[in-house]
């Protein structure tokens, strides 16, 4: 493969990345809109409408961190406890320009990461069981700096935002077929077309939004993994780290919501070309080793 220039790998997947979050940010907007539409709102209904979703989003993004932590079984690293693993995330936290994040362990035999919050200032990195064990130093160095580059790339803003507007645009949908089933046909003279239309978009915007999700994660694991080989000026380690991770990534505690925030997909095999929350880990190594 043709090496690449890992400053031009790490542009052009911020430029991707920010290119899907404004579709997704449409797809929220306009989610409302057709919400208006469906009940005949006037200006001040938008308002309120609009109002509700900054307020529900503001209140899932600041609540996120929690949330996620809890439902992985994450548990924070005790004080004096793997020093090994502290050393390294404080230097490379340090190395980034960071505040060094909060460490916690999930207690999987699995080999898998994840970094979570709002804001550097905010923010944690968790590592299974299963990878400190099987990870040589240099590739869990490797590791380390893919999450610490997560976070001062604010991709775990990003990844907490994405999720918070698919729950908005999912919430809207639900909401308009359920009252549309009881409200029955529109009576509006010639608002029919509009309206089937306005329907089908709230129905099939969360399939869409699920989409770009998944495609932000992608793109921000492509540039987390040049972020972080930049970091250490050892892309090996990393992606040496990803072949280990192969077959051996699953972790109990994931669920739907939260898969998209490891470092390789906790559910192998389940999840391909759109769906997936990953790129495959051949072409992740493969770049990294172009670089």
């Amino acid at each position: 493969m043709e090496k690449v220039n890992i400053f031009d790998a790490i542009g052009a997947n911020k430029r991707n990345s920010y290119i899907l979050l404004f579709l997704m940010c449409s797809l929220c907007f306009l989610s409302v809109v057709a919400l208006g539409y469906i009940f005949g709102l006037d200006e001040y209904g938008y308002a309120i409408a609009l109002i509700f979703a900054v307020g529900y989003a503001l209140i899932a993004f600041g609540a996120g961190s929690r949330i996620i932590l809890s439902i992985s079984g994450a548990r924070e690293l005790l004080e004096g406890e793997e020093p090994f693993l502290r050393n390294v995330v404080e230097g490379l936290a340090m190395a980034a320009g960071i505040p060094c994040p909060k460490i916690w362990i999930i207690e999987d035999g699995a080999m898998n990461a994840f970094a979570t919050g709002t804001s550097p200032e905010n923010s944690h990195i968790v590592f299974t069981r299963g990878l400190l064990k099987n990870m040589s130093r240099e590739q869990l160095e490797g590791v380390a700096a893919h999450e610490i580059s997560h976070i001062g790339n604010y991709d775990i803003r990003m990844a907490t935002l994405a999720v918070v507007m698919v729950g908005l645009i999912a919430i809207i949908g639900e909401f308009a077929w359920r009252s549309m089933m009881f409200r029955g046909n529109d009576n509006r003279k010639g608002g029919g077309g509009l309206m089937l239309i306005a329907l089908v978009f709230v129905i099939l915007a969360p399939i869409f939004a699920e989409l770009v999700r998944f495609a932000i994660s992608r793109q921000r694991e492509y540039l987390a993994d040049a972020t972080g080989a930049k970091l250490t000026r050892y892309p090996e380690g990393l992606a040496s780290a990803l072949e280990k991770l192969k077959g051996h990534a699953n972790v109990k505690s994931a669920t739907n919501t939260t898969a998209s925030l490891f470092i390789a997909n906790p559910f192998e095999g389940k999840m391909t070309g759109l769906l997936a929350t990953h790129p495959p880990l051949d072409e992740r190594v493969n770049r990294l080793r172009a670089m």
